[in-house]
């Protein structure tokens, strides 16, 4: 080997051993990134707050311990789990131009954004089960829902999203990235990170592959057809009024799969057909699908839902008759 291959080789091998990713911000807009951290910020305190607070008022009304509500608390806590996921870096980017993420950490968040993701999609499954149970099969709801169970869906749900990542995840440490460094987001995602790695990925694309289909796919169809059988149960109804009653205690389940699942589409499919697409369009998508879902299920569920939207009256009530006495 000649000493100019020999030294390519040296200097090709020790880039692809650092243990370093640089985080990007919104390209093109570095100079104004403190000002654009603001909707940010805003964005996450809704999420956290809205999310904290739904969680309250279901833990603190009695009548609320029910198993859609249950449901709602899981949805809840999934979505502030994805928030938080994202929260450190984002804000270190923007705030303080610290852009440099260590292998380790950026292996790990990716594990808990894509966790709380499949599991946001698994929670969403089990809710449209809960109205499909409460909608054909009202009489045995009580009887189908018990407490227990609940507790069994939501052990399986963070059993199976949690065990499926770590296959692929702990093969990163072991790649060799001999070119750019540099992500396209202010997080880490697994597709954005295999990308840049010059080593056999094509495991990690397989397997990634399997588990959008083992998990999103199962938990879409499922959907899908609690929806079909929903539909058919409520064509049945003779009445005009209780066809729309019926309806109208999905349509804030509905919102929250589309809310999910459109980016989700929407973001995957930038990554697999338009990588060379302007990157402000898989910055803006990859957040629009970690943002919005815990910042818009709060707001949702205490407009559509009555019993959330008088929990959250009795909290700011009295929450001002506190402060008249002060």
């Amino acid at each position: 080997m000649a000493p100019w291959d020999s030294l390519v080789t040296s200097s090709n091998s020790s880039i692809g051993q650092l243990a370093s990713f640089y985080l990007s911000g919104i390209p093109g807009y570095e100079d104004v990134q403190h000002f654009i951290s603001i909707p940010f910020c805003v964005f996450y305190l809704i999420g956290i707050v809205g999310n904290c607070t739904v969680l309250r008022i279901i833990y603190t009304d009695k009548s609320l311990h029910e198993p859609m509500y249950y449901f709602l608390a899981m949805l809840s806590v999934t979505d502030m789990g994805m928030s938080i996921s994202t929260l450190p870096t984002v804000l270190r980017a923007f705030w303080f131009d610290a852009k440099e993420i260590e292998m380790n950490t950026c292996v790990a968040q990716m594990y808990f954004i894509h966790t709380f993701s499949l599991m946001e999609s698994a929670v969403l499954l089990a809710m449209a089960f809960d109205r499909y149970v409460a909608i054909c099969d009202p009489l045995r709801y009580s009887c189908k829902l018990t407490p227990q169970r609940i507790v069994y869906i939501g052990v399986f749900i963070v059993i199976r999203c949690s065990a499926v990542l770590p296959v692929i995840l702990v093969r990163i440490p072991t790649f060799s990235f001999c070119h750019s460094h540099d992500l396209s987001h202010s997080f880490c995602l697994h597709q954005d990170v295999i990308r840049l790695a010059c080593s056999d990925i094509s495991f990690n694309v397989l397997y990634g592959l399997f588990v959008v289909a083992f998990c999103w796919g199962v938990d879409s169809l499922g959907i899908f057809f609690s929806y079909a059988f929903i539909l058919h149960s409520v064509l049945r109804i003779a009445s005009r009024g209780g066809k729309l009653k019926a309806l109208s205690t999905c349509v804030s389940h509905i919102c929250a799969v589309l809310i999910l699942y459109v980016p989700m589409i929407g973001l995957s499919l930038v990554h697999r057909f338009a990588k060379h697409s302007s990157p402000i369009i898989h910055v803006t998508m990859a957040d629009i699908y970690l943002l919005v879902p815990p910042v818009l299920n709060p707001v949702i569920y205490s407009i559509k839902t009555k019993q959330i939207r008088q929990g959250l009256l009795r909290i700011l009530l009295s929450k001002s008759i506190r402060l008249a006495n002060t």
